[in-house]
């Protein structure tokens, strides 16, 4: 059985089979009885919307899930190849032409923009592809 990454949510709203959930990702510590006194406790609250496996409404407790091999595919698009698009550009520039190092850096960061570009050009097929799924707890 393939793994799923799953968070709780709470439903804000929903549109036909896709329901809009917050969820509230919590740091390593957030459940120490300190963390009132700790700087180093912090929690984030995030939207996002799934696909809705049965009927919910506005206020429901949910799950949301995601492959864990979605997510590792999320981590190279977004994080991996930018970085190998960069160091490629910087070596190619480096060793080919005579450039100075603030403008290899300069051109290294518009390819790492332009990869990003295309990426939101793609937007939709990505979507269709990274599918979260949420069903009621």
């Amino acid at each position: 059985m393939e793994e799923l990454i799953t968070h709780e949510g709470i439903v804000l709203s929903t549109d036909g089979k896709m329901a809009h959930i917050q969820i509230v990702q919590s740091s390593a510590c957030s459940a120490c009885k300190a963390k009132a006194m700790c700087s180093s406790s912090e929690s984030q609250a995030k939207e996002m919307d799934a696909l809705m496996l049965e009927p919910m409404v506005p206020g429901d407790r949910a799950v949301v899930e995601v492959r864990e091999h979605l997510a590792w595919r999320a981590v190279l698009l977004a994080y991996i190849l930018p970085f190998v698009v960069m160091m490629a550009v910087i070596a190619v520039l480096e060793l080919t032409t005579g450039l100075d190092e603030a403008v290899v850096g300069t051109l290294s960061l518009c390819a790492i923009a332009l990869y990003y570009i295309g990426l939101s050009v793609f937007k939709h097929r990505l979507q269709k592809q990274f599918s979260f799924t949420a069903r009621k707890i």
